[in-house]
């Protein structure tokens, strides 16, 4: 069952130019994706392609000068304000990015009681702080006293309930150590196992494929491509899209192969990767590809096969 659906959307932000002349800059455009129940799907990106944007428009925690077109469902309906305002806490769950979300007058015990919907949840989000090496006198600090690592586990924590439907978590494991990122990520996966729908965002590919079973890539705004999790293996062959492959070939493990020199003037291309891409030709001037089905997964590219 799908969970979560994302049509078409796009996002804009009215913002001064010159003078007191007011235009809109296009942040996200056109990303369509589908979260199922049990299912965990990462979205990778480089910072600036429109991750977190994509996390706090689903929660509708977008700013004022933003306007959104498109569709959002739960459970196949509409995930307006209204409904927001029902599921946000309890069949929504949502950990952000920056640890100023916790409340800097309560200590975490108190934070993890009051965001509880009962003692078997509480008692679960006690027992992952001790997984991830927060025992009980953790509960007794202040989130001032907690270290950026120690804080994002306490966020982590908050998602421990068994009622969430639909958990969103947007970059969970930034200042962890290699073991407490890959115990955060299990949590994940192990909360899509028991049933809930997970869509977690992650700049890094290798987090990534310890809990998604799909991935989704963004660039400059755009979904590029949606792949399962067992495509990124070897030289990245079964990837449908060369900045995906330029991604997994960049890591240490896969040669650490940079981008090519970028070939020409980006204006003089439709595709936003084209002056990257040495597979670019003619029918990547005329505008972005339509996404379409490849090999199972979605990619938006000419040149995908």
């Amino acid at each position: 069952m799908v969970v979560l659906e994302i049509e078409h959307l796009s996002i804009s932000f009215r913002r001064y130019t010159a003078g007191l002349r007011q235009g809109w800059t296009k942040a996200v455009d056109d990303i369509s994706l589908q979260v199922k129940q049990g299912e965990a799907v990462a979205i990778i990106g480089a910072s600036g392609s429109g991750k977190s944007l994509l996390a706090h428009a689903v929660m509708g925690l977008l700013p004022r000068n933003a306007t959104t077109s498109g569709t959002i469902r739960y459970n196949g309906k509409p995930l307006d304000e209204g409904a927001l305002r029902q599921l946000r806490g309890r069949d929504l769950l949502f950990v952000p990015q920056s640890v100023t979300f916790l409340d800097p007058l309560l200590t975490v015990g108190s934070q993890l009681s009051t965001r509880s919907s009962g003692q078997e949840a509480h008692a679960k989000r006690r027992g992952l702080l001790r997984r991830l090496g927060l025992g009980e006198k953790a509960e007794s600090l202040y989130p001032f006293q907690l270290s950026g690592g120690m804080a994002r586990k306490v966020l982590l924590a908050t998602a421990s309930s068994a009622e969430a439907k639909l958990i969103i978590a947007d970059e969970p494991t930034p200042g962890m150590g290699a073991d407490d990122a890959r115990e955060s990520l299990q949590h994940l996966r192990e909360l899509a196992d028991a049933g809930a729908a997970v869509l977690f965002i992650t700049h890094d590919i290798e987090a990534a494929l310890q809990a998604a079973d799909r991935v989704v890539m963004l660039y400059e705004g755009m979904a590029v491509e949606t792949a399962q999790a067992s495509d990124f293996r070897g030289d990245g062959e079964l990837l449908r899209h060369p900045y995906s492959r330029a991604l997994w070939r960049a890591l240490p493990q896969n040669g650490f192969h940079p981008l090519p020199e970028r070939r020409t003037a980006a204006s003089e291309y439709g595709c936003f990767f084209a002056s990257w891409c040495h597979e670019a030709s003619a029918r990547c001037v005329s505008g972005m590809p339509s996404p379409r089905i490849v090999r199972g997964g979605i990619a938006r590219c000419h040149h995908a096969t």
